[in-house]
């Protein structure tokens, strides 16, 4: 393995120290500003409901205040005026029902961006005091966290405080399910699918490994030719395209340039999901939902009939207290320590990537060449890109034994990973007997 190269000289350092400073400040900066913004938005609004409060066509008279009042203030700002009016009902929503949010951003712990997570996400609670633990509890993990995993989080805390079953959630919500089209420019258009998270994922999954079959192919060689030359120059995304409307259109992909090189061509790929489990759901003496790769929610029926017998989805049982990782079982077999440090990390654990862990790499937090130890303390999912980072720059990773990760960048600045923890709550004890 190559020596890492050396960290910048003081002059660079100085440089790149002060813009790391200036771009932390004026972040803040932007968060007090956006909070005080959202106030004044909200005010607004509440011109437009007052002035149709006592009025016998309410519901039309404050469409038409709300319309002139958004007209009003996108002149002023040059916004388009139904992006304004969007911008005064969130705002409003944010003052009344996410005050502890809106306090956060004011104080600059939090970025606009991540407030607009809590508000979408926390909407489904109609209850206030869920409300209130939901934001208490979200605030606290985007004070640390990205916008992406603030979401994830959120997503999750929202399913175990919903005062609906997610089975009956479900149930409802795929009644829904449904296909749809729009017109895009230059003769394209869309193609919009609604359907289970588990059968969304596992068809974007089997698309994604057959593309990337069809792309791995070399091409046949001939004098002039690179060695291992690949034949087909589509991107990934244009061969899963293309993949799809063969199989849609005649049932088959058109022309299978893997026949040769994979048993059973692509016909022989199949989807791989990670199905997260409670341990009580997976015994049946739950209902609690469980989820596809960490993030979308599925019903415990589904999560049940998955665990029963698909040989390509991953059981990731978990603590019912704790959120922790279990154990992991596949009937395909893997080592099982890859199997371990996948399901415990879900996606790559550099700062912000939510790459799922199933398309990472396992990477030696301390190097292998320098004695790190290749055990699941020392292991952690990395995709490409920071795998190559880690590896071929200054940025380091020390994981501690509960698989948390603080990384250092080149300049000393110090960042923490934390593993995924399936959000859980202690249940309540059993009343006493008497």
């Amino acid at each position: 393995m190559p020596d890492r190269p050396p960290v910048f000289d003081d002059r660079e350092d100085a440089v790149l120290t002060d813009a790391v400073a200036a771009l932390v400040e004026s972040e803040r900066a932007l968060a007090e500003l956006e909070a005080a913004r959202t106030v004044q938005f909200a005010a607004a609004m509440r011109v437009a409901l007052e002035r149709s409060k006592h009025r016998p066509r309410a519901v039309q008279e404050r469409e038409m205040a709300l319309r002139s009042i958004a007209a009003e203030i996108g002149v002023a700002l040059r916004w388009n005026d139904r992006t304004v009016q969007r911008r005064l009902g969130e705002a409003l929503q944010l003052v009344d029902d996410f005050p502890a949010t809106l306090q956060a951003l004011a104080d600059a712990r939090i970025s606009a961006r991540h407030a607009a997570v809590i508000r979408d996400v926390g909407v489904e609670l109609a209850d206030p005091v869920a409300r209130g633990v939901f934001e208490s509890r979200v605030i606290e993990r985007a004070a640390t966290d990205t916008v992406a995993g603030t979401r994830a989080f959120a997503r999750a805390l929202v399913e175990e405080l919903h005062p609906v079953s997610i089975s009956e959630r479900c149930a409802r919500a795929e009644q829904q399910r449904r296909v749809w089209i729009d017109d895009d420019v230059d003769g394209m258009a869309r193609l919009g699918v609604l359907d289970g998270a588990a059968k969304i994922r596992a068809m974007y999954d089997r698309l994604t490994r057959q593309a990337r079959a069809i792309r791995s192919v070399p091409q046949p060689q001939s004098a002039g030719d690179e060695p291992d030359a690949v034949n087909d120059r589509r991107t990934t995304d244009q061969v899963r395209a293309d993949l799809l409307c063969d199989l849609v259109l005649t049932g088959q992909p058109a022309i299978d340039p893997t026949a040769d090189t994979l048993a059973g061509g692509l016909g022989a790929i199949r989807a791989h999901v990670s199905v997260v489990v409670p341990a009580l759901t997976a015994a049946g003496a739950s209902d609690r939902g469980a989820s596809i790769d960490g993030q979308s929610p599925i019903d415990a029926d589904t999560a049940r009939r998955l665990l029963a017998g698909a040989p390509a989805w991953d059981r990731v049982v978990t603590h019912p207290v704790t959120g922790a990782v279990l154990a992991v079982d596949r009937y395909r077999p893997s080592p099982a320590i890859q199997r371990f440090v996948r399901a415990r990390d879900v996606h790559c654990r550099f700062p912000g990537c939510r790459r799922p862990a199933r398309a990472c790499e396992i990477d030696h937090s301390e190097d292998h060449a320098r004695g790190g130890p290749t055990a699941r303390t020392n292991l952690a999912c990395l995709c490409t890109r920071h795998h190559t980072l880690k590896t071929e720059t200054a940025w380091t990773a020390r994981q501690g034994p509960d698989g948390s990760i603080e990384w250092t960048s080149p300049l000393g600045r110090t960042v923490g990973d934390r593993p995924e923890r399936y959000v859980a709550f202690v249940p309540e004890p059993d009343p006493p007997p008497f």
